[in-house]
């Protein structure tokens, strides 16, 4: 491939190159670069928005370099102040392990196992050591730090900012020194902390990093950043069903937002998905074409077509076939739905099942259920329904 078609191939959904001009004599060299993302396991499931940088990720491998995944263990216990308003609470070493295996198990639905290097930077901090980080930290002014947009608001509104804070950009910085690394990846609110890397890297007389800068993507609300703690999620780790449901539900504008960002589609695909939508075509369609990508990528083919079955059947408000089944033993003559939604995990609480109950959210074998006290009677089996996407058979012992 030529220059200029992979300096587009890289382009395609970035924000930002810096510097552009050197990536370029980088790729001239005709050799493969290191190229490294970081992430911090901050929680068990990667989720869509990670995957923007994954993809980037696997776009390299594909072009013959190879891509470092590395795990922030020893930064996450620190926690990355990064676009917060305030202080960020540190994680125990124990969440931060248990997370860390988790995406070592989900990064590989999308990059090739064979040719990603997964590292941990405890590797590297853990033996650095009080006077190493004393020095790290001899590198940079607190001037310096409050350039970077998040520390400055904070600071000229009277709002606390922890020393450790201040350390984060550096540690994340030095890994690019521990690796060597050509090119960086990272999101938009991270543009300071890869600049660390570069500054660094010059420190420790290498030759510098590139940044490729990608957008953060909006959740399934199209308004705030995708985020576990706002609820506007998609796991990569969910099943087939709420991935082709979920990406159903985002509006035809936020569905481009995805594709652009999302999608493995060759550019010129897109561009005949979004002429038909142009010509008039229903974009419901090219959204279920998207969807079944996505579902196809984490799952495989007969997982996606099985999710799109299941959501047509589910849109006619028929049954799926394939439901999970329950036995669940009562102490008494019978058990309340609102308890028996919670004992199989279709609602967090019974006060949850109450409110889905009196807005009408519940059938129980095919019929609205109206009744929080009613009792579902010993013996009896039951298909209950939890909005139009949750369905269970359940057998009361």
């Amino acid at each position: 491939m030529k220059i200029e078609e992979t300096l587009d191939l890289i382009k395609r959904g970035s924000d930002e190159i810096l510097i552009e001009s050197e990536l370029i004599e980088k790729l001239k060299k005709g050799k493969p670069l290191k190229i490294k993302a970081g992430f911090d396991p901050t929680a068990p499931d990667l989720h869509l928005g990670h995957t923007v940088l994954l993809n980037k990720l696997r776009q390299f491998q594909d072009l013959g370099h190879e891509v470092i995944f590395l795990i922030g263990d020893f930064t996450g216990m620190i926690g990355d102040p990064s676009g917060k308003n305030v202080t960020r609470p540190p994680l125990s070493k124990e969440d931060v392990q248990k997370n860390a295996e988790s995406y070592a198990d989900q990064v590989f639905k999308i990059l090739i196992k064979e040719k990603t290097e997964i590292v941990f930077n405890s590797t590297w901090l853990n033996d650095l050591g009080a006077s190493g980080i004393l020095k790290l930290a001899a590198t940079h002014t607190v001037a310096r730090m409050l350039e970077r947009d998040d520390f400055s608001k904070r600071y000229k509104s009277n709002q606390p900012i922890a020393i450790h804070e201040f350390i984060y950009p550096l540690l994340q910085g030095y890994d690019s020194v521990a690796l060597k690394a050509d090119v960086e990846i990272g999101g938009t609110d991270q543009k300071f902390n890869l600049l660390m890397g570069r500054e660094l890297q010059k420190h420790y007389n290498q030759e510098q990093q590139c940044i490729l800068t990608m957008p953060l993507l909006e959740g399934l609300d199209g308004v705030q950043k995708m985020s576990k703690s706002l609820n506007n999620y998609i796991s990569i780790d969910e099943a087939p069903e709420s991935i082709f449901a979920k990406l159903l539900s985002i509006s035809d504008d936020l569905m481009w937002r995805y594709i652009d960002l999302l999608s493995l589609k060759t550019a010129k695909q897109i561009r005949l998905w979004k002429l038909r939508a142009e010509e008039g075509e229903n974009p419901k369609k090219i959204k279920v074409e998207f969807a079944k990508e996505l579902v196809e990528r984490f799952h495989d083919a007969d997982a996606s077509d099985k999710a799109e079955n299941n959501f047509n059947i589910r849109s006619k408000g028929q049954i799926p076939k394939d439901i999970p089944n329950f036995n669940i033993k009562c102490d008494g003559a019978g058990i309340s739905v609102p308890q028996l939604l919670k004992k199989i995990n279709l609602v967090s609480s019974t006060s949850e099942a109450m409110r889905l109950i009196a807005g009408g959210g519940i059938k129980v074998n095919g019929e609205k259920f109206e009744d929080p006290k009613k009792l579902i009677l010993r013996d009896a089996i039951i298909t209950i329904q939890v909005g139009k996407r949750k369905f269970a058979r359940v057998s009361i012992m």
